[in-house]
């Protein structure tokens, strides 16, 4: 699913019970996680539940900035979903196009802060931090263009 289609899915969904089941299916799309990427190093920190997310950086074609695509998961239903929503936004983009995005106001737009529980709120801040941390990280290591 694109953001967009679920920006649009969300906005149809009046009551919050239903975008609840909403963000819990999305995640039961997410692809499966290799046991092998489970380890520490791919374990988001600042999270209550157990989370993991592991990056693979590509060349971006012509551009300067490399590609990140993102394998994820969770212990917990609501928070698989957080991550299809994550992945909807950070998936396939450049490194500068993650770095440039403003996903608290995306997430916002959802209202998810208005209705996550604190605790779900910082995950969700932890896992954001994390994908913009591996995009400086690829922008640091890309070869430079001249």
């Amino acid at each position: 699913m694109t953001l967009d289609e679920i920006l649009s899915d969300f906005e149809l969904l009046d009551e919050w019970e239903d975008r609840y089941r909403y963000v819990i299916e999305l995640g039961r799309g997410l692809e499966a996680l290799p046991e092998d990427a489970r380890t520490s190093d791919n374990k988001v920190r600042g999270c209550v539940s157990q989370v993991w997310l592991a990056t693979t950086v590509s060349a971006n074609g012509t551009q300067p900035a490399p590609r990140l695509h993102f394998i994820g998961d969770s212990d917990a239903h609501i928070v698989r979903g957080l991550i299809a929503i994550l992945f909807a936004m950070f998936d396939g983009k450049g490194a500068d196009e993650i770095l440039a995005l403003d996903a608290p106001a995306v997430l916002g737009r959802m209202g998810l802060n208005d209705h996550l529980t604190p605790q779900r709120s910082n995950g969700l801040a932890a896992m954001v931090d994390r994908i913009r941390a591996d995009a400086r990280d690829a922008l640091e290591s890309a070869p430079s263009v001249h």
